[in-house]
């Protein structure tokens, strides 16, 4: 069947579709537990967590589900410079907002003292709690972290946008390769060359590390449907990764308008940018964006997503959705489900009908 590949040996699911694990507050256990449960593999993103955080989320993990489930983490978390950066550069990337906090009656905010990287401190909880799949993106663990993975029996997923990261993944002795198309909503986590240079698409990427890398290969972007998937694995790909359709779902911690413009005309129009966070990621379009189409240099991450998230609460309590990050993929006007379990059986009963030519 279809279904049984490479990945689903791996991983232990039955099927081989992986919910994205969204940063920033939007993944839930009850959505990760949603997909497991059915057959699938839920993802947390855990980046923005403490160490003590990330033991409670695998605790509340193990709880909701036994099935297999995903923590992610970013292994780069900071684009700071070691100077920091000028006062000149914050006071221009602040003026461009100005008008925006004014019109939520706020005080533009004071830029923090400082940004440590947290990374390190995360791993060696992951490596502690053992979740039964580990994934990251933005750059590659540490031999020894990799190593004890594998001792432990923690299957590694690591993220790529180009062929070269594939490689470079491969190398490392990584399980699983999720490649990474310019379609998809979120950041573009590229970490050998600038996310303007790793704009592939997602079924030219597949087919590209396909040839080239002999690990199960993961396709993320654009896939919401069973067509998709079948697509997917038609190419070459041994799983498929499946992010905006499972964020505009209930489950999701995404904000209820969030998930409603997903669906509306809105969910027609994205932007890739830097202007949201300071690295390229896509969202729905609002009126931030345009701030920097005049050639405004935004802040290094993370200065540039704090400074538009102090944005974020008056917004949403104001109803001001232009002026939230909200994002989004390519793929929005094809989404139709808003529960998680029928997300997963459509994809499942969708996939099936292609491959028995029904």
């Amino acid at each position: 069947m279809w279904y049984n590949t490479s990945a689903t040996k791996v991983m232990g699911t039955a099927y081989p579709i992986l919910q994205g694990p969204f940063g920033g507050k939007l993944s839930t256990v009850q959505l990760v537990a949603a997909v497991s449960n059915n057959g699938g593999l839920g993802g947390y993103g855990a980046y923005t967590l403490t160490p003590d955080e990330i033991v409670r989320l695998d605790a509340d993990l193990r709880r909701a589900t036994d099935k297999p489930y995903n923590i992610n983490l970013w292994v780069s978390n900071t684009d700071m410079p070691l100077q920091g950066v000028t006062a000149a550069a914050y006071a221009t990337a602040a003026a461009a907002l100005k008008p925006f906090f004014d019109e939520l009656n706020l005080d533009l905010p004071a830029p923090p003292s400082a940004f440590m990287p947290r990374f390190e401190d995360q791993a060696q909880v992951i490596l502690d709690v053992c979740p039964p799949v580990f994934s990251f993106v933005f750059g590659i663990p540490s031999a020894d972290i990799l190593e004890q993975c594998r001792r432990k029996g923690i299957v590694t997923a690591g993220g790529a946008t180009t062929l070269d990261e594939a490689l470079s993944l491969e190398a490392a002795g990584v399980d699983l390769i999720v490649a990474s198309g310019f379609e998809g909503g979120g950041h573009r986590p590229s970490f050998l060359a600038p996310s303007e240079a790793s704009l592939t698409g997602t079924f030219v990427l597949i087919q590209q590390v396909r040839e080239k890398v002999r690990t199960p290969v993961i396709a993320a972007g654009g896939i919401a449907t069973g067509k998709g998937i079948a697509a997917a694995l038609t190419l070459g790909a041994d799983g498929v990764q499946v992010g905006t359709a499972f964020l505009a779902c209930e489950e999701s911690g995404a904000p209820a308008m969030h998930r409603e413009l997903l669906f509306s005309e809105a969910g027609k129009y994205t932007v890739l940018t830097r202007s949201f966070t300071g690295r390229l990621a896509r969202g729905l379009a609002n009126h931030i964006a345009p701030r920097w189409t005049n050639g405004a240099a935004t802040l290094p991450f993370p200065l540039q997503s704090r400074l538009v998230g102090a944005l974020r609460q008056a917004a949403i309590d104001q109803g001001k959705w232009d002026l939230i990050t909200l994002w989004g993929g390519q793929v929005a006007p094809l989404l139709t489900h808003t529960r998680a379990e029928a997300l997963m059986t459509a994809l499942i009963k969708d996939t099936t009908k292609i491959f028995n030519h029904e």
